[in-house]
């Protein structure tokens, strides 16, 4: 993009709460360093300004720090800081990382100094407007554009710091080696090569562990194929993986005298195999025909020709085996000059050749570059800060400015992006349909082999296999045909490459325990200047940057919007996965082949990528929108073959639209609200169960009190029943001593008093009477009740001191009217005994006269 547009008119409302980008807000699926939720790496604590220091990463290191700095793109003023990993806008309100100003170093594809007087009403008017731009372009289709303050030194400052660390000299500068692996450690990515060759073989069973892994004896093969180590030291290829799928009739010697005849030695391999009918898709590089185009190599015709593997349960019958050459037909031929070009039908075995049309890396890195500018200039926040409504002539659409909104959108057409996504989505359909269909293999190549055919054969695979649309297999295709099969992602991305003595000298820099590289006189102090600083722009990119895996996700997003229920990954997955593989936060993607990752021992000093994003997913469970909420693994179990009419791609809104369009690229985001439905359903469901449990125990509960009332009830009706008897025997015992003439009374507590008048004398006794029974059990009758009786004989005036006496002459049968005694001496009566007794003295007996009345009657 070139300079920030000038703007005639703004109005201040652009400024408002309303701005999607102002403050820290989060956009799900946006994939900023506030989505990706870096900051769950604990911080390293820092004396900066501010309180700052809670915001930095792990080993991050702040270079410069810019104060006053003015965010154009939203007109918001803050704090810009330039670390060893990131540019780092934060909000001078909220003291909050702003997402759109954030962006890695690695992501920046470049920046240039600018001046430019804006408008005095673009800010408050106590503010002095900026004059001084910095505009950065991302990789990640975002323009921004920050606004210094004149008279002052911060501009330079800070691209003197981008200067040093956009681009290190070397690739041990670089964030990630000082970071180290920590948490995030890697796993040995030729074992998990090793295991998704055996997933294909059909030996699933022979998993593979780290060390395991040196036995090659374990190595398998089924009737067609096999597995071969003859590049195990990458000396027959450099940019293939040390294990390939090769047929099993072709010898390592006829491998070896193959390569010779394809470029960089990329013979044709086995990338997948269908497991039912036994057809393959396979990949190489464009043979080495020559100039005259009648090259020939007896060796690669046999190991093309030995593709075509009789079809599964015919007799005799060999599969057809289509060549496909993603190039156009011109290209190809034009190739020919250099000693490429490509295959004859003629001379391969049952063969057809057709060219797919897909254009070269050139043409994908300038269509980008259309695109991005195109969004920018026509987004709702603009790198100048002015929406595309305000630059056609105001708000409303009068005067013939929906003529200019339709001229503009035209103009999306011109970038061509759309085209070539058609094209790729286009062409691997085709073979996939040629594999499923047909049951027909497929040789794919380019020029190379490692940029158009890494897209078909991975996006082919991705169609035609379920497991690579899982969270797993993305991972496995993803490490099988662009890792392992040497995609550059350095020269794509920009990155420095590892060089020979980077390789000899990456010994000593993994001798380091806790990650952290040690000085090297090659690595440049943060504060150390550049030459070049002084230049008015950065560098441009060299010829060989382009977004190729890029375009390949974007495919999948198209995939993805056709086919909601076949993948496990959503669009917010892909995004952040994407912003991770640009940001060069962790090392899988490092270097321009499997060999350079090996040798140089990246996988040991960088964090990985792929534990990340799994411990995000393993934070929140299946609702973290990492899951495509409407995958459905029964619904898309076979293959995917879209018909050419759905074939039709759109922008990608949660990537391509983010910076650009904030609402637009999250208001049609159906997944999100659904999953904020699911959400809330989850909780209410939680709830529910807890309410259920809850009522459980109360029922529960209640049932326990109500046997607990019954069993009272029971004893109460048992105590009222004896009560009832015991009343009915306590009439029957005062009835039955009234009948001898005395007179009862009953208290309350139980006791009787009963006294006994004796007419003769006209004295009073009264006796207490209690009464007992012993009743056995509740079925015991009121007639067969026993009751014995106590009673005890006390006067009105008894003193302790002559107890007996008085008891004497009130029970004794012997005693007379007048109270002698008629038995003398007697010393019969013992108080408070049940029994009265008389104590018989004979020699007294003796002198009674027989006609004495003894009984008193």
């Amino acid at each position: 993009m070139a300079a920030p547009r000038s703007r005639t008119s703004r109005s201040g409302s652009l400024r408002d709460s309303h701005n999607p980008l102002s403050g820290s807000e989060k956009m799900e699926g946006a994939g900023g360093w506030d989505a990706l939720e870096w900051t769950k790496i604990e911080p390293v604590k820092r004396s900066l300004p501010h309180g700052m220091s809670e915001i930095l990463l792990e080993a991050e290191e702040v270079v410069v720090e810019g104060y006053g700095i003015v965010l154009v793109n939203t007109d918001e003023a803050g704090t810009l800081l330039v670390t060893n990993f990131r540019l780092l806008f934060v909000s001078e309100g909220t003291r909050k990382p702003i997402a759109l100003g954030t962006i890695p170093l690695a992501t920046i594809e470049k920046f240039s100094r600018q001046a430019m007087k804006l408008p005095s009403s673009s800010r408050q008017s106590d503010k002095i407007p900026s004059r001084r731009l910095l505009q950065v372009i991302g990789k990640d289709m975002r323009i921004i554009v920050f606004g210094f303050r004149p008279k002052t030194k911060q501009r330079r400052a800070v691209i003197d710091a981008l200067w040093r660390c956009t681009r290190p000299l070397r690739l041990w500068d670089m964030y990630t080696f000082t970071c180290g692996p920590s948490k995030y450690k890697n796993t040995s990515p030729n074992v998990r090569l090793l295991n998704e060759y055996i997933r294909l073989l059909g030996k699933g069973s022979d998993h593979v562990s780290r060390s395991s892994f040196e036995d090659r004896s374990r190595l398998v093969s089924n009737e067609w194929w096999r597995i071969s180590e003859i590049n195990s030291n990458y000396t027959m290829c450099s940019t293939y993986p040390s294990l390939l799928i090769v047929p099993k009739n072709i010898s390592d010697e006829e491998v070896l005298q193959a390569s010779s005849f394809r470029a960089r030695g990329r013979l044709p391999v086995v990338s997948w195999c269908h497991p039912g009918s036994g057809a393959v898709i396979a990949r190489s590089s464009q043979p080495l025909i020559g100039l005259m185009m009648n090259s020939r190599n007896d060796a690669d015709e046999k190991l093309v020709a030995a593709l075509c593997t009789q079809i599964t349960g015919s007799k005799g019958v060999r599969r057809k085996l289509y060549i496909a050459d993603a190039r156009p037909r011109k290209n190809a031929l034009a190739n020919g000059a250099m000693g490429g070009g490509s295959e004859s039908s003629s001379n391969y075995f049952q063969s057809e050749v057709v060219f797919l049309g897909i254009d070269n890396i050139h043409a994908m890195r300038e269509s980008l570059v259309r695109l991005r500018d195109y969004l920018d200039t026509h987004g709702a926040a603009s790198s100048d800060g002015m929406s595309s409504f305000m630059r056609n002539g105001g708000w409303t659409w009068g005067g013939g400015n929906l003529s200019s909104m339709s001229a503009s959108v035209s103009t999306l057409g011109d970038s061509g992006w759309l085209i070539h996504i058609q094209n790729v989505l286009a062409g691997s359909a085709w073979i996939a349909a040629r594999v499923g269909l047909e049951s027909s293999s497929v040789l794919v190549h380019c020029s190379d082999g490692w940029d158009r055919t890494a897209q078909l054969v991975s996006l082919a695979s991705l169609l035609l296999d379920p497991y690579y649309r899982t969270f797993s297999g993305f991972q496995a295709l993803v490490e099988k045909d662009w890792l392992a099969f040497g995609h550059p992602f350095s020269d794509r991305a920009g990155m420095p490459t590892i060089s020979e003595n980077d390789i000899a000298s990456s010994e000593s820099l993994r001798q380091s325990s806790s990650g952290n590289l040690p000085s090297t006189p090659a690595r440049q102090p943060p504060g150390s200047s550049n030459a070049q600083s002084n230049s008015s722009s950065h560098p441009q990119m060299s010829s060989n940057y382009s977004p190729i895996f890029l375009q390949w996700v974007d495919c999948i997003s198209q995939l993805l919007r056709m086919y909601p229920f076949a993948f496990e990954f959503s669009s917010v997955f892909l995004v952040d996965f994407l912003d991770c593989v640009l940001s060069c936060r962790f090392g899988n993607f490092l270097g321009n082949s499997e060999k350079e990752r090996q040798q140089s021992g990246i996988a040991d000093s960088c964090g990985c990528l792929w534990v990340y994003l799994a411990e995000l997913r393993s934070s929140e469970g299946n609702t973290h929108p990492h899951y495509n909420f409407f995958y459905d693994s029964l619904k898309h179990v076979g293959p995917l073959l879209p018909p050419a009419a759905a074939l039709a791609p759109t922008l990608w809104p949660q990537f391509h639209l983010r910076w650009a369009c904030p609402t637009e690229a999250q208001a049609g985001e159906v997944e999100a609200q659904c999953r904020v439905m699911a959400k809330k359903f989850s909780d209410l469901q939680m709830a529910k169960e807890v309410a259920e449990k809850k009522a459980k125990d109360i029922t529960a509960s209640m049932e326990s009190l109500t046997a607990e009332l019954q069993k009272e009830k029971q004893i109460n009706y048992s105590a009222t029943d004896k009560a009832k008897r015991s009343f009915k025997e306590s009439v029957a015992l005062k009835r039955a001593i009234e009948s001898l003439g005395c007179r009862v009374s009953f208290s309350s507590s139980g006791e009787c008093a009963v006294d006994i008048e004796d007419r003769a004398v006209g004295s009073q006794t009264r006796l207490a009477c209690s009464s007992s029974r012993n009743v056995d059990g509740n079925q015991q009758s009121e007639d067969q009740s026993v009751v014995p009786v106590s009673i005890s004989v006390r006067t009105d005036d008894d003193a302790p001191c002559n107890r007996i006496a008085r008891a004497c002459e009130s029970l004794c049968p012997f005693s007379s009217r007048e109270g002698v005694c008629k038995w003398p001496h007697a010393g019969c009566v013992q108080f408070d005994s049940q029994l009265v007794g008389v104590k018989a003295n004979f020699d007294a007996f003796d002198k009674l006269s027989i006609y004495d009345c003894y009984f008193g009657l």
